[in-house]
């Protein structure tokens, strides 16, 4: 779907975007593919590993709407996935979250709006799901712009909807490389907030077969939840050998025990299909939308009253011995 297109991505310099980047250009011949970003280094830096023709460089921030109204002119898809993303960060410095996650949100999709782009999906996150931190309360909020903008298209073709999913294994940030580089220097324990703690964990290369299969899928308007496994964080510490234990250093700021992808009060608006689950509007579109049926004929079913998808509770946990293996592959590309 991505020949003779052109895909703009916002924050396209990070772990997602360079990895989608060379999945378009292994099994797809875009028109151009346009990496939006504000970091002037890293797209140097990204544009010696991604030099070809079709690529595009843009220094932008989301929080620039003219500048993003520039960068989207002839744009036929757009992945959101520009975000301050650092939980403890977000709670010492709110009003730069705010102005980033939120106002870049309606900033993007103004700009989408304004020059017809056909699909946009922003990435999201398990924190926008009854959230208790500012990261997941400014992701919530980006989630219900998104999905509202399918309200204000009018008789114009663009359509919006949102991916969320949970901790991506090895992007910047996250524990496992934390965690490895410890491991690395000599560390024999390893610092845990709590020993209950779950995560919902994604590879990125899932993350982002996830996405490219909902852009085939969507109608507008769904919030895009897969079906993935969740590890607790002791059985993480243990994949790394049987001499490295962990010592429990309290929770962080704004932090949970577990993740939730699918809220309960969301029950009524859930659908489940083979492997994954739509959240569907809280409101009505002005246009019909049955988001049962998706654009590839697939089915889905509504839960049951109450149910909730939530990492401490998941059908489905990864072993000791698979998150070893998994902790052997090759991290991506650093942000």
């Amino acid at each position: 779907m991505f020949n003779d297109k052109t895909i703009l991505i916002t924050g396209g310099t990070g772990s997602f975007g360079k990895v989608f980047v060379r999945r378009l250009l292994n099994d797809y011949k875009p028109k151009k593919v346009i990496i939006f970003s504000r970091d002037e280094l890293k797209q140097f830096e990204m544009s010696q590993e991604f030099n070809d023709p079709c690529m595009r460089y843009f220094i932008g921030n989301v929080r620039d709407k003219e500048r993003l109204k520039q960068a989207m002119r002839g744009v036929d898809y757009v992945v959101h996935a520009a975000a301050l993303k650092q939980v403890p960060a977000a709670e010492y410095n709110p009003m730069e979250c705010i102005k980033t996650n939120i106002h870049g949100a309606e900033n993007v999709i103004h700009a989408a709006i304004y020059n017809k782009v056909e699909k946009v999906i922003a990435l999201s996150t398990d924190k926008a799901a009854n959230p208790i931190n500012l990261y997941g309360a400014t992701k919530l909020c980006s989630d219900k712009l998104f999905v509202s903008a399918n309200n204000m298209v009018g008789d114009l073709p663009t359509r919006f909807s949102v991916v969320r999913y949970g901790n991506v294994m090895g992007s910047r940030g996250s524990v496992l490389p934390f965690f490895k580089k410890l491991v690395a220097n000599g560390a024999t324990v390893l610092p845990v907030t709590h020993e209950e703690m779950t995560r919902f964990w994604i590879t990125l290369d899932q993350g982002i077969e996830f996405v490219i299969k909902n852009f085939q899928r969507m109608h507008g308007g769904e919030i895009f939840v897969p079906k993935i496994p969740s590890m607790r964080i002791t059985d993480l510490v243990k994949s790394f050998g049987d001499n490295v234990t962990y010592k429990i250093v309290g929770i962080r700021p704004g932090e949970k025990l577990h993740e939730i992808m699918c809220p309960a009060d969301d029950s009524h608006l859930t659908l489940e299909f083979d492997d994954h689950f739509v959240i569907q509007p809280t409101i009505q579109f002005s246009h019909a939308v049955n988001h049962k049926v998706n654009l590839l004929g697939e089915i889905g079913n509504s839960v049951k009253t109450g149910f909730e998808y939530n990492s401490g509770t998941n059908y489905d946990f990864l072993s000791v011995g698979e998150l070893k293996e998994m902790n052997t592959i090759g991290e991506p590309v650093a942000v």
